[in-house]
């Protein structure tokens, strides 16, 4: 896998989650969730600055940016708080798995970014009830 795969791999795994935390947050209450709804909301606008900057690092490395599917099949009966807080931490692991690999086929700025940025999903995912790993989104390393 190139830098550019890894890139257009990650920018599909954004288009993905976006698309997941828009349900997830359209399915959560504000006023009887404020909390999950927060998070949520802050998840969403995260992975939507990492999409817009995956597009950048795309082009800029002479691609054609990958577009997002009409839809995207969720699963689960994602209608309850705990399960739809457990959909958004599977997300942000799974966002921490692709970022991982993207850092170890990237180089300078675009590596440094992706560090930054599985760092920010591996936190993430104690804000949504997720557990201190020693190696988030590197299980191999464990």
């Amino acid at each position: 896998m190139t830098a550019l795969d890894a890139l257009q791999s990650t920018l599909a795994d954004e288009h993905a989650a976006i698309y997941a935390y828009g349900v997830l947050g359209a399915r959560t209450s504000q006023s009887a969730s404020p909390t999950l709804y927060a998070a949520l909301t802050t998840a969403y606008r995260q992975h939507r600055a990492r999409r817009d900057q995956l597009r950048v690092l795309i082009a800029e490395a002479g691609g054609e940016p990958v577009v997002a599917e009409p839809a995207y099949e969720l699963e689960g009966r994602l209608l309850k708080p705990l399960g739809i807080a457990v959909a958004a931490l599977e997300l942000e692991q799974d966002s921490t798995v692709t970022l991982a690999a993207l850092v170890a086929q990237a180089a300078g700025t675009v590596r440094e970014w992706a560090l930054t940025e599985a760092i920010w999903s591996s936190t993430w995912q104690l804000e949504l009830g997720g557990v201190p790993e020693t190696w988030p989104g590197a299980p191999e390393l464990g």
